[in-house]
């Protein structure tokens, strides 16, 4: 019974169905499931799938934003009912943020939701961030990543400044570098310094295991 509800919250993330999900992570918690293993076996396989599904272009950006909410709804549920001891285990930590200037948020969400999913801990600081509520963020969450989004030509240099921020800050030798945006190019990302640039939330991910050099 348990393996059915795993297979029907994941199918519920690939259909987008947040009503669904919702009633299938209550239920999974009538039952006594490990919410755990609902999220790791059920939600994560389910937008893993939704990745896949977009990476191959059967799925497209409506269905990639829908897909992230569903699973948030489920974790929300799931979540709260672990265990101190049941917390999942955490590959890294993420600072994310959109650069100054910039109120975009769509592609950060998803990058965020995505990254959750495999095992990182994200701590997003949100949209129009100055290099020093980056900064800050750092420090105060001791993360490996920092990921900087701009969605406009004109907030790209805020990228180049965060760079140039960090290593006046003497954190450049701790935390790499992702960047990413509409206007953003890997040429660009290696100008101005940074470790990774993510074309969208599935190579994100790639992106994020290969700077802390970990099995995906």
């Amino acid at each position: 019974m348990s393996e059915e509800i795993y297979k029907k919250l994941a199918q519920a993330v690939i259909d987008g169905e947040v009503d669904d999900v919702r009633e299938l992570s209550n239920q999974a918690l009538v039952m006594g499931l490990d919410p755990l293993t609902c999220i790791n076996e059920g939600l994560t396989k389910g937008i893993q799938r939704v990745g896949e599904l977009f990476s191959s272009g059967e799925y497209f950006l409506p269905e990639l934003i829908i897909g992230a909410d569903v699973m948030k709804a489920g974790l929300e549920i799931l979540e709260p009912a672990m265990l101190a001891d049941q917390k999942r285990e955490v590959v890294g930590k993420v600072v994310l943020g959109t650069v100054q200037g910039d109120l975009h948020e769509i592609g950060k969400t998803l990058v965020g939701t995505m990254l959750t999913a495999n095992g990182f801990q994200v701590i997003d600081i949100g949209v129009d961030k100055t290099s020093a509520d980056f900064i800050s963020a750092i420090k105060e969450s001791d993360a490996a990543i920092v990921g900087a989004s701009a969605l406009l030509t004109t907030t790209m240099l805020q990228q180049k400044d965060l760079v140039k921020a960090i290593e006046e800050a003497g954190l450049r030798e701790k935390v790499k570098i992702m960047v990413g945006g509409a206007p953003v190019t890997a040429s660009y990302a290696e100008e101005i310094g940074a470790d990774g640039y993510a074309e969208d939330a599935i190579s994100a991910v790639d992106i994020a295991f290969r700077l802390i050099d970990a099995p995906a």
